[in-house]
């Protein structure tokens, strides 16, 4: 695929969308189009930095909000999009696919429960366990700040050679695991869970509070939020035992901790995650919380959602991630 010049159209243009595409254009051989519904706000070049000053700069192929401008002879084609807008951008994209290789930035939200429904077992698909990157929009359409890199990105691939790992390690410059399968990184601990029980512990019983501040979402983690945590870890666990899943560190395991102390202790460090504020917004008096923000509008029926309802068709009692979905979709 890397042997002419390889055509990928990033379809969204949210943070994670001008990261990669910055990243991704940015490298020889590669020609980068961007499908998006603001099409009018983008420039014909992207500027990434990340951390450590180092800047990502390239050219734009195309930016449209016409699939037949964008997908049609892409050889990848990357979902950046939010859990909601997976099915219809799928079905969107699907008349000008071709042989392109379909995958989404990260498969939490949905991606292979609807690729399978719309695109059929012969689609190639390949999706993220998490995302590649810390990303955060500097000026829409033509900067973008790169905020955090992760050691290794976990992907599942239907219908592509295990070759195809080599391509995605060379375009985003991260060692990529094969996983089991789909399920490996569409069963998520992290954003359905570690969104979903932090937003619980803060806000619940304190839904129409006034706040006097933005709470820092990490900096400020409780010991009541990694309690939450890891009771629903262990539920999540059971499930994953249940189906076979293997491959997915518990959540104590990923932040090398022991007790709900100790994560919190690790969480609240992340120099990455420093300044990344809660679902807010400010009003006469002080802050409130923001019902429309994607921490809820994506991680509870996009995200916890996939898990809840495999565990009830596995007959699995999953008391306190009921409890949570239960508090977030009433919210929404």
């Amino acid at each position: 695929m890397r042997g002419r010049n390889t055509q990928i159209c990033i379809c969204g243009g949210g943070s994670l969308g001008h990261v990669c595409a910055g990243v991704l254009s940015s490298l020889p051989g590669v020609s980068v189009s961007i499908l998006s519904g603001h099409p009018e706000k983008w420039g014909d070049s992207l500027e990434v930095t990340d951390p450590d000053g180092k800047v990502y700069s390239g050219k734009l192929d195309s930016v449209s909000s016409d699939p037949s401008k964008t997908v049609k002879g892409s050889d990848i084609v990357l979902l950046c999009v939010p859990g909601y807008l997976i099915e219809n951008t799928l079905k969107k994209i699907k008349p000008f696919i071709g042989e392109a290789a379909v995958g989404s930035v990260v498969s939490s939200t949905g991606f292979f429960f609807f690729a399978h429904e719309i695109l059929g077992p012969k689609a190639k698909l390949f999706g993220f366990q998490r995302v590649p990157y810390i990303a955060r929009v500097a000026e829409y359409g033509s900067k973008a700040l790169l905020l955090g890199y992760k050691s290794e990105l976990i992907v599942a691939l239907e219908n592509l050679p295990a070759e195809f790992t080599k391509t995605l390690q060379d375009l985003f410059g991260t060692p990529v695991v094969l996983a089991d399968n789909y399920l490996q990184v569409s069963l998520t601990n992290s954003n359905p869970i570690l969104h979903t029980g932090r937003l619980y512990s803060m806000f619940r019983g304190r839904e129409d509070e006034l706040f006097d501040h933005n709470i820092l979402f990490y900096k400020e983690w409780t010991d009541e939020a990694s309690q939450t945590l890891i009771e629903m870890d262990k539920e999540f666990f059971g499930l994953l035992d249940k189906l076979g899943v293997k491959g997915i560190p518990t959540l104590l395991d990923y932040y090398e901790s022991t007790d709900a102390a100790s994560l919190t202790r690790k969480i609240s460090s992340i120099a990455a995650f420093q300044n990344i504020t809660s679902p807010m917004i400010p009003c006469e008096g002080g802050w409130k919380l923001d019902r429309a923000s994607r921490y809820f509008t994506e991680d509870f029926p996009f995200g916890l959602r996939w898990i809840k309802e495999l565990a009830e068709k596995n007959n699995l009692k999953t008391p306190v991630i009921d409890k949570v979905y239960g508090w977030g979709m009433k919210l929404i």
